[in-house]
């Protein structure tokens, strides 16, 4: 396969074996880093992946950073997020936790919108974005965190508590932020009270 390295009494070979057939190429202290680490992974949180030596999810995600478009950056964190694998001190400072937060923040900001509450405790519940004096909750839905009959049910609760607090709650998804903003702030917009 390389240098050194053979696949004997193998007719296929499998991915994962072309990456550790690369890293035993490359010497004893490389490992498997980019769009190869971040290939999906099970739940052991070390430098190994099927006894590939691989970089860690926080470095991954950097590299990826510096060679892959901002969406394949996005899904690959949401995907170790949502697998709770380290990914570091968190380096956010505008109190978002994660990419479609942050993408919320810079579109009310681009807008003209008055800065809400980002992640604070209403109830029982934390909320995504709160405007405090116009009693207005934003949450901003990723698919894969929100689908099934459990986060469907959890959803409706949440939403139904908070209208009994008195809020208007707005629920935008991912593509609706980053796709159809014009809509979206209009409709926060007419929550808030503000002239479009």
């Amino acid at each position: 396969m390389h240098q050194g390295v053979y696949a004997v009494g193998h007719r296929a070979v499998s991915a994962e074996s072309r990456c550790i057939a690369a890293a035993l190429a490359c010497g004893p202290e490389a490992v498997v880093s980019h769009r190869s680490a971040a290939c999906p992974i099970r739940s052991e949180m070390t430098t190994r992946r099927w006894r590939i030596p691989v970089t860690t999810p926080a470095r991954t995600i950097e590299d990826l950073r510096r060679v892959s478009p901002a969406w394949e950056v996005r899904r690959a964190t949401r995907q170790a997020e949502f697998l709770k694998l380290p990914l570091g001190p968190d380096i956010r400072t505008d109190g978002s936790r994660s990419d479609l937060e942050s993408d919320f923040l810079a579109l009310c900001a681009r807008h003209g919108l008055p800065r809400p509450e980002v992640n604070v405790k209403v109830g029982r519940f934390t909320v995504d974005f709160l405007w405090r004096k116009e009693r207005v909750v934003v949450e901003t839905d990723f698919y894969d965190y929100h689908r099934g009959r459990i986060a469907f049910r959890d959803d409706k609760a949440r939403d139904l508590e908070l209208r009994r607090r008195g809020y208007v709650v707005l629920r935008y998804s991912e593509e609706q932020v980053n796709e159809g903003a014009a809509e979206v702030m209009a409709d926060l917009r007419d929550a808030l009270g503000l002239a479009s």
